[in-house]
């Protein structure tokens, strides 16, 4: 039976804008239930993302009913764990971890979920033969994985760490199957790009921090669909330049909210308002309409 009064918070580095403590408490009020979400920020704390473990054993002894865990934790913190839900066990990174009763710690991973889906509500219709992904880090996993869950017949990889876009490949082919995905470097997205159905950008570029475009404008064209991953500022380069030569997009904020949907639903086993909380992002943020 799921009680009515719940103390959560997010451990990670640099989290003072983030949203998700309002998306869950605005849930939560909708629900009438009490509803604490504290932010556990490292930079704050002046400690090293190694300290995540002695983190989340202090919230497991203050009640805490369960944590997410952002950058740079998602792996560091799997260690500490006590089970891992299959999702993060083959993603390799927990951002939800839920405290069960007898205070047993299990990892979930509510990024892959999250951008599901994001993208079968804002591109339904997109065909997913060939995908070409920019970025091998820990966006581009959980993004990689979830696409081909969504039914992707293959992923290119790109990234500008050769190593880092063949390792995330063949994690991909030994979860999905042989041939499911293969890495590629910059230098090869003109013949990439000519032939594909669309692009996910799973890197920091478009991000308020690092302005640009993540490839060169002239390799874009109408056939694709684009979907990003940034979300500060909800249109990126990247789409704003995307949506000028007609291509179908999806902003990063989709993948924002329904992770916290996830999460908000594993820690109170109530099914949360995702239209709601999808609402409540564009008003937190400002914008005017729905990721598209």
């Amino acid at each position: 039976m799921p009680k009515d009064s719940y103390l959560v918070g997010l451990i990670g580095s640099g989290i003072g804008p983030s949203l998700t403590p309002a998306l869950h408490e605005r849930e939560a009020d909708r629900q009438g239930l009490r509803y604490l979400y504290r932010l556990i920020d490292l930079d704050v704390l002046g400690a090293a993302p190694e300290a995540v473990g002695e983190l989340l054993r202090a919230a497991r002894d203050l009640g805490f009913d369960g944590l997410n865990i952002t950058h740079p934790c998602k792996q560091l913190v799997i260690g500490h764990l006590d089970a891992l839900a299959p999702g993060a066990e083959a993603l390799g990174a927990v951002n939800t971890v839920v405290f069960e009763d007898g205070g047993r710690a299990v990892g979930h991973n509510t990024d892959v979920t999250g951008f599901a889906a994001s993208f079968a509500r804002g591109l339904p219709d997109a065909p997913l033969e060939r995908i070409v992904q920019l970025g091998a880090g820990g966006a581009g996993a959980a993004v990689a994985h979830a696409t081909l869950t969504l039914g992707a017949g293959r992923v290119t990889v790109v990234d500008a760490l050769p190593d880092r876009a063949a390792a995330l490949a063949d994690a991909l082919n030994r979860h999905f199957g042989p041939g499911r995905a293969a890495p590629a470097a910059p230098d090869d997205l003109p013949g990439l790009l000519a032939r594909a159905d669309g692009i996910v950008h799973a890197t920091p570029t478009g991000m308020a921090a690092h302005p640009g475009l993540p490839l060169p404008a002239a390799l874009l064209h109408s056939g694709l669909w684009v979907a990003e991953v940034v979300y500060r500022p909800l249109e990126t380069e990247l789409l704003r330049t995307a949506r000028a030569l007609g291509c179908a997009t999806l902003d990063g904020g989709g993948m924002a909210v329904f992770q916290a949907v996830d999460a908000f639903r594993l820690f109170t086993g109530r099914e949360p308002d995702g239209t709601a909380m999808l609402a409540d992002f564009h008003e937190l943020t400002g914008a005017v309409t729905a990721p598209r």
